[in-house]
């Protein structure tokens, strides 16, 4: 994440904060560790860690169960219960990526790269590689590594309902190298197969086009609540106003209507293959 917006975060004290430091007090005070926590839930001790340090979210049913062991009278419950609906979502890529990984729902829009969930390590290499001022080798690993994680998604259960929308543009490039892209291409149509994932082409000859904004994945969360993800450069924006997200739903239905149909996509992917 770029340093500034590491500033800006660390300045923004949100009832995450105040709820996280609650529980570290309570967790201290009945002898517990993070570790020791974290294993009686069978959670990572990272998202206890994170919990406390008010950069994840207490999840209500979650609270409950804390306030079940910790002995906190509901404490923990009723201070998730009230905080405030504009601090329920905030807006960094951490966020986002847990978020993502308990969907019900995603959508993504991609007009530049392959998305990651669907990217192969040769690619998602590839890309890291490109990103300047460059990073060290053993960033762009770990990176990678980050976003294989990331896939697991397509191996959860109960599955997922994802779709995506991607330019034709993007498997027309010159990304990489040919075996990087045919790779890529023929792990495409390996995704279609899957009956909880669909996958369009936007044609690179449609004359009018309703995603010329940029890139976009919404999603909806376990709670049914509805957030819309926007990544430019150097910045990100998670959307949980429900106007704004209502928008674009409306511009990504607008897309799935003009890209290509999911049997001709599947087509389009073929006759790819059969060009390389």
């Amino acid at each position: 994440m770029h340093s500034a917006k590491k500033k800006q975060k660390n300045k923004r004290v949100t009832s995450w904060h105040v709820i996280g430091a609650q529980l570290a007090a309570f967790r201290r005070a009945a002898g517990l560790t993070q570790a020791s926590l974290a294993d009686k839930f069978c959670v990572g001790e990272d998202t206890i860690a994170s919990i406390e340090q008010g950069r994840r979210a207490l999840q209500a049913d979650f609270a409950t169960q804390l306030d079940e062991l910790l002995e906190t009278k509901g404490v923990l419950g009723v201070a998730v219960a009230k905080v405030p609906q504009k601090e329920r979502f905030p807006a960094f890529v951490q966020d986002f990526v847990e978020y993502e990984q308990e969907a019900v729902t995603l959508l993504s829009y991609q007009n530049q790269v392959v998305p990651g969930l669907l990217q192969t390590e040769a690619y998602a290499r590839f890309v890291f590689s490109c990103l300047y001022p460059p990073i060290e080798a053993e960033e762009v690993e770990e990176w990678v590594s980050g976003r294989l994680d990331r896939q697991a998604l397509l191996e959860r259960k109960p599955r997922p309902m994802l779709h995506f929308v991607l330019e034709e543009s993007i498997l027309r490039s010159q990304i990489g190298s040919s075996s990087i892209l045919r790779e890529q291409i023929q792990h495409l149509r390996r995704c279609m197969d899957l009956p909880f994932l669909g996958l369009q082409i936007m044609p690179m000859t449609l004359p009018k086009h309703a995603g010329l904004a940029g890139p976009m994945v919404l999603l909806e969360t376990p709670d049914h609540d509805h957030l819309a993800y926007i990544e430019g450069q150097r910045v990100s924006f998670l959307h949980e106003d429900p106007d704004d997200v209502s928008v674009l739903q409306q511009m990504y239905g607008m897309l799935r209507s003009q890209a290509l149909s999911v049997e001709n996509s599947a087509r389009l992917l073929d006759d790819l293959l059969g060009e390389s």
